[in-house]
């Protein structure tokens, strides 16, 4: 028997005991409760000398009531026990209940038969899965958390598998039942200093990697991740830590939103918080002055990664001739989504030659992106394209070496540099109701910031809050 069910069984025989003798029960607590005295008159010398303090007498009969009562509640209390373990390669349900501590037969046969409840031991393994057995060490309840199946649902929802068993009409049937649930969270705080990269940064100050992709995305439009971080930039950050049921997520890093941050670069500071105007607005960063950190475009056609060719002369990979490089390559994996970095119509969307496979958007003001190389095409020529939105993924295709993109932004029809045009592009400020609320909100948010701040320059302090 497993020493947790050792331990619940002295617990259940204590409360039986006690049950049995209560005044010898009640008396050992009384002595318990004077002995507490003589230990606090022990220590009462280490406090200041009561004869410099003022002194009141207060005289009060103090009457231990209850305790039978208490015993009697303790010994009528039905104890369980939970386990939790996480779902494994091979698994069966003889394997994962015995790893439990569970020797439960028809609980055994459920698992394997009932449709619903085999979707614990398909898929992904690394299920989070929570065993309640009674007092017996019979199981009662088996729920397992784990990624929602939607892509779309799989940032804010969780899917819980549940199978109970249930007294019904006199004997004992087990039920499973499938939810999608939205995730918990809890606010966590960061903070780091670039000494090589910001992912090292924020792996030394235990900050997720999703947070920091979240903000370089967030600074992407004041700070060129790849070119500009400096040696000793700092940055403050606070994020969401989500939950399943209260339980850790363990199936990514368990990073939400970034909700605050902060950003030195070159002794400079930017600042970001997430607000969601009153009215039912759509939520989004703004800087501490109420600015919009959207703008009109966004820096790079994909989250954060590496840039292999800026824009810049360059040696050509294939031609080996020295051409001016009119846009931007970014390396990264066959089949990265490639995102619209602005509101757009598509232009073009096809082969071109050199480039493979290309999606040309055209946008306001007489400006186009083209995005090339692409293993796959998902728009159409025609469609309108919002911030964003996927047009394709990277790929190889035309005169390429590798998987990468080419990315390209013209003005006018002549080429310009993505991330200045990023960094020169249109903001929106709130309006007054929504800067009412910003200001409202402001304070507590610049607290939370200022507290990651001690914590990254007092590990200790940081450890008592992990």
């Amino acid at each position: 028997m497993p020493t947790d069910l050792n331990l619940a069984s002295r617990f259940l025989s204590l409360s039986r005991t006690l049950t049995e003798h209560r005044r010898t029960a009640t008396a050992l607590l009384v002595l318990a409760l004077g002995g507490f005295a003589v230990t606090a008159v022990a220590i009462a010398p280490l406090v200041p000398d009561a004869s410099q303090l003022p002194q009141r007498l207060i005289a009060e009969t103090l009457a231990v009531e209850g305790l039978l009562a208490q015993v009697d509640a303790l010994a009528s209390h039905e104890l369980s026990l939970v386990r939790n373990e996480i779902t494994r390669n091979g698994d069966t349900a003889d394997v994962l209940l015995a790893r439990l501590g569970v020797s439960d037969a028809a609980a055994a046969r459920f698992l394997r038969s009932d449709r619903t409840a085999r979707l614990l031991f398909t898929g992904r393994t690394g299920k989070r899965v929570q065993a309640v057995l009674d007092e017996q060490g019979a199981l009662v309840e088996l729920v397992a958390r784990f990624a929602a199946e939607s892509p779309d649902l799989a940032r804010t929802h969780f899917t819980r598998l549940t199978a109970s068993r249930m007294a019904v009409q006199g004997s004992t049937q087990w039920l499973a039942r499938l939810e999608t649930v939205a995730f918990g969270s809890q606010a966590r705080l960061g903070s780091g200093t670039i000494r090589s990269s910001l992912f090292a940064a924020s792996d030394d100050a235990g900050v997720p990697d999703g947070v920091a992709i979240q903000m370089a995305e967030i600074f992407a439009a004041d700070i060129d991740f790849h070119r500009e971080l400096r040696k000793g930039d700092t940055f403050n950050v606070v994020w969401e830590s989500l939950t399943a049921d209260g339980e850790p997520v363990s199936w990514h890093d368990g990073s939400g939103r970034v909700l605050a941050a902060d950003f030195v670069n070159g002794g400079k500071s930017y600042h970001a918080m997430w607000f969601v105007p009153p009215g039912g607005g759509k939520g989004g960063y703004y800087g501490l002055d109420g600015q919009s950190r959207k703008r009109s475009f966004l820096a790079s056609p994909m989250e954060f990664s590496r840039v292999t060719s800026g824009f810049a002369n360059r040696l050509h990979p294939i031609f080996q001739t020295w051409r001016q490089h009119l846009g931007v390559d970014y390396a990264a994996p066959q089949g990265t989504p490639v995102r619209a970095v602005g509101d757009g119509t598509v232009e073009f969307a096809g082969w071109q030659n050199g480039y493979g496979n290309v999606v040309a958007l055209r946008h306001a003001r007489d400006r186009e992106t083209l995005y090339a190389h692409l293993s796959r095409i998902d728009v159409r020529k025609g469609q309108k394209i919002e911030q964003g939105q996927h047009v394709g993924a990277v790929g190889s295709t035309g005169w390429a070496t590798g998987p990468h993109l080419h990315f390209e932004f013209r003005v006018a029809g002549q080429h310009q540099d993505p991330l200045q045009i990023a960094k020169a592009a249109e903001t929106i400020a709130l309006d007054a109701a929504g800067r009412t609320g910003f200001q409202a909100e402001l304070p507590a948010v610049q607290a939370q910031l200022r507290l990651a701040g001690l914590m990254g320059a007092a590990p200790g302090l940081r450890a008592r809050f992990e």
